[in-house]
């Protein structure tokens, strides 16, 4: 399997398919290039046509793209989970999450809340509206634009409190990752991989894609924050 396979993915998943990649091209001889993006740009992409081998998504996003027949079907499958953590910048408090009480008062003393635009920034709207707090904080609420990292505005003091997958959030510099969400305020996202309709290769596409969701791959996943589903 010499010959390069390419893929699409999220910034969220950028870390775990880059130690991946390096894993297989050591283990198996397997050449694996993904370029990242923000999700909404990633789909729209390859609404737009672009061609690559493999997609790696948030699972619902893939999952439209199956339907639309985008993904070849038969080969989504659920890869990854990954929750979603605070974040605050360097050298300033850190807040207690250890109960639904303390998530409220972070959110409450909060000048600036940086979210993202995929799955975690949906999920964290949701999350405000169910604890009453949408208007108390609607201005707030600091978007940071598609396929940038949400903890980037923390360092910058546009936000002093991100939420996004800690996939996304550890290593960031000036940034210190507070811990998940407590209680059943905890928030998760499933990140899947496809064989995309475009493949010139899908044979191959389809076993590097089993290779990314195997047993072996589990412990490299953990280690960038995202525990693997067997």
């Amino acid at each position: 399997m010499k010959q390069e396979i390419s893929g699409l993915s999220s910034m969220a998943t950028r870390p775990v398919l880059a130690d991946l990649s390096e894993h297989l091209r050591h283990t198996r001889g397997i050449q694996l290039r993904f370029e990242s993006a923000g999700g909404v740009v990633v789909a729209r992409r390859v609404r737009e046509g672009a061609e690559a081998d493999l997609l790696v998504l948030a699972e619902g996003a893939l999952a439209e793209l199956e339907r639309e027949g985008l993904v070849l079907r038969g080969t989504a499958r659920p890869l990854w989970v990954s929750q979603v953590v605070a974040a605050v910048p360097a050298g300033a408090p850190v807040p207690a999450l250890d109960s639904v009480s303390d998530l409220r008062a972070a959110l409450l003393s909060a000048t600036g809340i940086a979210y993202s635009t995929g799955p975690s920034g949906t999920a964290l709207i949701g999350l405000i509206a169910r604890l009453g707090l949408t208007d108390a904080l609607s201005e707030r609420l600091v978007q940071a634009p598609a396929g940038v990292p949400a903890g980037s505005l923390l360092p910058s003091g546009r936000a002093d409190l991100a939420f996004q997958q800690r996939s996304e959030l550890t290593d960031l510099p000036g940034v210190v990752v507070v811990g998940p969400l407590p209680g059943d305020t905890a928030i998760s996202s499933v990140f899947g991989g496809g064989v995309l309709a475009s493949s010139g290769r899908p044979g191959r596409a389809r076993e590097v894609l089993d290779l990314l969701g195997s047993e072996a791959a589990a412990g490299i996943a953990r280690a960038r924050g995202m525990e693997a589903i067997g």
